[in-house]
């Protein structure tokens, strides 16, 4: 079976015994009918998937890797806050009438600040300092940029990428690892969606930097299971996993600002039934 069916697995029967309930307590989301979204949590969850070793892509049902690498170079590359730019709908709920989210996400990504090597965005920073000076410990994004938070339409969840850089031994090549930081998610309908979006993105920073991609760590501070998704998750963790999935990138591709979603190449994804019309909590 796939590695990240295993986590997942273990993440979610963890959260359903062992965590704690908000039902009662004052909450922020809701259902579309206003009944408040109470859920199961857990804290401080951190999972750790070794690209070396397979991709980390969801067997149990089918994560929709394609529309995942375009919300997140929609984010990462295009630096975009405006929904008309995306090829999907999982942002319409918080998007004004001109399509923006306000200054999140991919806004954040395309302020520029000053440096001593120059002018850089979030993004050219952390590829200049791959390319030139890969053993820094300060190679990193924030997103949860606190004196725009007012102008946000949803608050960043996934918030923060730190990137470090290792010489393996026996190996030519530098291996580059990351650690993806997230306040706050839905296990069901965002886990292996934010896994895999930001799986590739360390792949194709790792493939444009001449290294070879290491191991992604992802730490979740409130890991959580809405009430409404309990017996969904109860179904889910009980099928049958499949072996992992092949996925590689376009190897001609050499300029992060050249990839598409079509130069994820996938082989041999083989799932579970896909679980459709998930309420999502807003």
């Amino acid at each position: 079976m796939s590695k990240a069916d295993d986590i997942f697995i273990a993440m979610c029967r963890d959260i359903l015994e062992n965590g704690t309930s908000t039902e009662g307590e004052k909450v922020r989301p809701r259902w579309e009918d206003g009944t408040p979204a109470y859920t199961i949590k857990k804290f401080g969850v951190v999972n750790r998937y070794d690209l070396r070793e397979e991709f980390p892509l969801l067997t149990l049902r089918r994560t929709a890797i394609k529309s995942a690498t375009d919300e997140v170079l929609w984010i990462w590359q295009q630096k975009s806050n405006n929904i008309h730019d995306l090829h999907s709908h999982i942002w319409d709920e918080w998007a004004d009438a001109d399509g923006s989210i306000g200054k999140a996400y991919g806004y954040q990504m395309g302020v520029r600040h000053e440096y001593r090597e120059g002018m850089f965005d979030q993004v050219d920073r952390v590829l200049y300092d791959l390319k030139n000076n890969p053993f820094s410990r300060r190679i990193m994004t924030n997103l949860y940029v606190h004196q725009d938070l007012h102008e946000m339409n949803l608050y960043p969840c996934a918030y923060g990428m730190t990137f470090n850089v290792t010489q393996e031994k026996g190996e030519e090549k530098l291996t580059l690892n990351a650690v993806l930081n997230q306040r706050s998610q839905d296990v069901l309908a965002a886990n292996n969606w934010n896994v895999a979006q930001y799986a590739v993105l360390l792949m194709m920073f790792a493939q444009v930097c001449d290294m070879r991609a290491g191991e992604l760590l992802h730490v979740i501070a409130d890991a959580h299971i809405y009430d409404r998704h309990v017996p969904v998750i109860r179904e889910l963790i009980e099928r049958t996993p499949y072996p992992a999935p092949k996925v590689t990138l376009n190897p001609e591709i050499h300029d992060f600002y050249q990839f598409t979603k079509d130069d994820v190449l996938v082989e041999h994804y083989e799932t579970g039934e896909q679980i459709l019309n998930i309420p999502i909590a807003v």
